[in-house]
């Protein structure tokens, strides 16, 4: 993205909602021209919306779209910050820390599986609009106090979305899919039964891998016979976070 798609796309994420200078009395909004392209992108993945695919949905033509939006790379910036939403309520906050940060880190997972376009299209350098800024500014608010620096605070928030990226990307791939992977279209997906489900389908394909061949990898045949004795598969998103917070928690130790 350039510098006058990025101009343009922050002019459009934070001002005020623009209207079309010449033509027609406006009939579209922003929001609904973001809504029908992650609606394509969830079905369809990232690469099957087009200007004239969203033209289309909304019943106009392409060029009356791009009164409203310059181009695709605006559009998808729009699209993410509408799909990535406004950041989980501070219901946790009595808790402490923790809970709060284990929620958020859950809600962002659960965020990505629902639109994995958006794993592909939230990457490098680009414009970050309200609600992707209000995510961040709520992880790093539930760290304040805690004796952590302003650096810090930011890594665990680049840590946790990492982990969450990383698995949903893998749980995403795992299921085949570009579009939604939840109960249904638009619906948002509960995050331990999606990587339950998931989990389950990628390790009965490594067991099928290993079978007949546990004299050449005894390491993994040991490990997932253990996993299947003790219950302990299906873990990938508890285990990660677990750790991460631990790790957070063992930090502010030697603080105290």
């Amino acid at each position: 993205m350039g510098n006058d798609n990025t101009d343009a796309a922050v002019a459009l994420l934070w001002g005020p909602q623009a209207q079309p200078r010449r033509g027609p009395r406006p009939t579209l909004r922003l929001d609904a021209i973001a809504r029908t392209g992650i609606e394509i992108a969830d079905a369809d993945g990232l690469a099957a919306v087009t200007m004239q695919r969203v033209a289309e949905r909304l019943d106009v033509t392409k060029m009356a779209l791009y009164r409203y939006v310059p181009g695709k790379a605006e559009l998808v910036a729009l699209m993410i910050d509408l799909g990535l939403g406004e950041p989980p309520p501070d219901d946790t906050a009595h808790g402490g820390w923790r809970p709060v940060l284990d929620d958020w880190a859950r809600r962002l997972f659960a965020r990505f599986c629902q639109h994995p376009w958006a794993l592909e299209a939230a990457v490098g350098a680009r414009p970050i609009g309200p609600n992707e800024l209000s995510w961040m500014e709520h992880a790093v608010a539930a760290l304040s106090g805690t004796g952590l620096d302003g650096g810090e605070m930011l890594d665990v928030v680049v840590t946790l979305v990492g982990h969450a990226r990383n698995l949903a990307a893998q749980m995403t791939a795992a299921a085949g899919t570009g579009g939604t992977t939840g109960p249904g279209r638009g619906a948002a997906p509960d995050a331990s039964s999606q990587t339950s489900r998931i989990e389950q389908a990628m390790e009965s394909s490594l067991s099928a891998l290993i079978r007949g061949r546990e004299q050449r990898f005894p390491a993994l045949a040991a490990a997932l016979a253990s996993a299947v004795a003790q219950g302990s598969q299906d873990q990938a998103l508890d285990f990660g976070l677990n750790r991460i917070l631990d790790g957070i928690e063992a930090l502010l130790a030697t603080r105290r």
